[in-house]
C-alpha cells in the first residue's frame, strides 16, 4: 500500500512539476505556446484554417479565416485582436481562439496589425479597421455572415477592438456600416491610460503626440455596440481600473456593458481560460459564448443595460 501511494504522489507531483512548467512557459514565451498546448490536450475539430490573406506591405498586416467547411447556413463571425503591447504579437499564434469558438457556431479571423515603429497611432486602429472591413466585404465566400460581425481582443488588442467600436470614424472610413458590430468582447483590456504612463504606451502613442482622444473612455456613446469586458483582479500590467473606468462611462452614457471581474486571475488568465485545458474552469469561456451568442441572434439586438 505504501509503494502504491508512494508511486501515485510521484505522478501527482510530476503532473504538478509539468503543469507549472508549460504555465512558466507560457508567461515568457507567450501565446505560441498556449497554442501548441490546446492542440494537444483539446482533440481533433472540424474547425479548419481556410484562408490567409494579407491586408498591406507589412508582414504583421494579415488575417486568417476559420470555419467547419462543412456548415450548410451563412454563420456570425467572430474577429480576434491579439494582444502584446502594440509591440509583439502574431495571429498565426492564436489558433487555440478558433477551436474553441468555432464549434460553436461561429466563422473566427484571426487579424493582425503593425507592430513597433511601423505600428504607432493611428496605425493600429487602420489596421484592426481594414481587418473588419475585409470580412464585411469578403467573409460570405467562406461562410460567415457579414452583417453578423463581433470583435475581440486580448491586452492591446481589447484596446484596439474597443476604439474603432466606440470612435466612428475607423469604421466609417473603412466602409463597415455601424449595424453590422453586432458586440465587442475586451479582456484585459487598456481603456483609459492617458496621460501615458508605460514605455509601451509611451512608444506607441505619445511619441507621435496624441494625446487623450486616444482613449476609448473618451469615445463613449449611447448607441455603441454591446460590449463585455472581462478582467482579472490581479492584473498588474493593465490594471482594472480600465475596464471598471470604460464600463462606468458606458452605462452614465446609456451603452449597453456587461463586466466579469476575475478575483484570483491576472492580466493573461482570460486569455488561459479560452483554450484547453484550462477551460475546465468555465465561467470566462461560458460569459464569452453567451454574449456572442446573444448579440448574433439573426434579430438586431437590442441593447442591454448592466446586470
Amino acid at each position: 500500500m505504501k509503494t502504491v501511494m508512494l508511486i501515485v504522489g510521484v505522478i501527482v507531483g510530476l503532473a504538478l512539476i509539468a503543469g507549472g512548467a508549460v504555465l512558466i512557459a507560457i508567461n515568457r514565451n507567450g501565446p505560441a505556446v498556449l497554442d501548441a498546448v490546446d492542440r494537444i490536450s483539446g482533440g481533433k475539430t472540424a474547425v479548419q484554417l481556410l484562408h490567409k490573406q494579407s491586408l498591406g506591405d507589412d508582414k504583421r498586416q494579415k488575417l486568417l479565416v476559420y470555419g467547419d467547411p462543412s456548415a450548410s447556413k451563412a454563420l456570425p463571425v467572430l474577429i480576434f485582436i491579439h494582444g502584446g503591447s502594440w509591440r509583439n504579437g502574431d495571429p498565426d499564434d492564436y489558433g487555440f481562439i478558433a477551436r474553441n469558438i468555432a464549434p460553436e457556431g461561429f466563422v473566427v479571423v484571426l487579424g493582425g496589425y503593425r507592430l513597433r515603429d511601423n505600428g504607432r497611432y493611428p496605425a493600429m486602429l487602420q489596421d484592426t479597421a481594414a481587418v473588419t472591413a475585409w470580412v464585411h466585404e469578403n467573409i460570405a465566400t467562406y461562410g460567415g455572415d457579414p452583417d453578423r460581425i463581433l470583435l475581440s481582443g486580448h491586452s492591446a488588442g481589447a484596446y484596439n477592438v474597443a476604439q474603432v467600436a466606440l470612435e466612428e470614424r475607423w469604421l466609417a472610413k473603412a466602409g463597415v456600416p455601424r449595424a453590422a458590430i453586432r458586440g465587442v468582447i475586451g479582456l484585459a483590456g487598456p481603456y483609459d491610460f492617458y496621460p501615458y504612463d508605460s514605455d509601451s504606451t509611451r512608444a506607441a502613442f505619445g511619441s507621435v503626440g496624441v494625446g487623450a482622444e486616444s482613449q476609448p473612455v473618451n469615445h463613449v456613446r449611447g448607441d455603441a455596440p454591446p460590449m463585455l469586458l472581462v478582467h482579472g483582479e490581479q492584473d498588474s500590467l493593465v490594471k482594472p481600473r480600465n475596464t471598471r473606468a470604460l464600463a462606468a462611462a458606458l452605462e452614465q452614457g446609456g451603452a449597453g456593458v456587461q463586466t466579469l471581474f476575475m478575483p484570483a486571475m491576472t492580466h493573461n488568465d482570460p486569455l488561459l481560460a479560452l483554450a484547453h485545458p484550462w477551460r475546465r474552469d468555465p465561467e470566462v469561456i461560458d460569459t464569452f459564448i453567451s454574449f456572442l451568442d446573444r448579440n448574433a441572434a439573426l434579430s438586431v439586438p437590442v441593447q442591454a443595460k448592466t446586470p
